[in-house]
């Protein structure tokens, strides 16, 4: 997370918020672990990518603690919330993140969601723009100690019915064909759960 965000994020902000952002965005959530809503994307046993989703109220990690974070959600009447999502520098352009926004996706539908929201930083916004994420208004939010970071929050109904054939499955190796595609940048990459300790 951290590799990512030192090496994206000053290409959109300044080096003050840019510090700032690897110190209070870039780092893992317990609450996603708890509830066993974090994914990973693994490469020959390396971490290239990460990210998660949410049934609870807080937004992003950034945001400090507040008392209704922990909220469950009501899928009928609220979105999920898409959150912490990364990929390292040298592993971006290649589906990485639209895999794990696939799978945030499935996993809510799972549940009854009916839309998905985030707030995303500037570098993630053609990602979402990509899997079909509308902005709906650029905000400046505070980091903990105090810096302001632009960013836009974005939303997307999900189809409750869904197509489960099209949509990777936890724990599922992408590229399982013993003769994978030789232009498939992704081979190998596979998909799971992750704790930290």
């Amino acid at each position: 997370m951290k590799e990512s965000a030192e090496a994206l994020f000053p290409r959109y902000y300044d080096e003050r918020q840019s510090a700032s952002a690897v110190r209070y965005v870039a780092q893992v959530d317990p609450m996603l672990l708890d509830d066993g809503t974090y994914f990973v994307l693994e490469s020959d046993g390396e971490l290239v990518a990460c990210g998660g989703w949410s049934r609870r109220d807080r937004l992003y990690t950034g945001s400090g603690e507040s008392e209704g974070d922990s909220r469950a959600l009501d899928p009928a009447t609220e979105p999920a919330k898409v959150r912490a999502m990364f990929v390292r520098a040298d592993w971006t352009r290649r589906g990485l993140g639209r895999r794990i926004v696939e799978e945030c996706e499935a996993a809510a539908r799972r549940e009854g969601f009916r839309r998905l929201a985030l707030l995303s930083t500037l570098p993630g916004v053609p990602l979402y723009l990509a899997c079909g994420f509308e902005p709906l208004e650029e905000v400046e939010v505070a980091l903990s100690d105090g810096v302001r970071l632009a960013g836009v929050s974005m939303e997307k109904s999900i189809d409750p019915a869904g197509d489960a054939n099209n949509t990777p499955e936890v724990g599922r190796e992408f590229a399982s064909s013993p003769n994978p595609p030789r232009d498939d940048p992704c081979e190998h990459v596979s998909v799971s759960r992750r704790r930290w300790a």
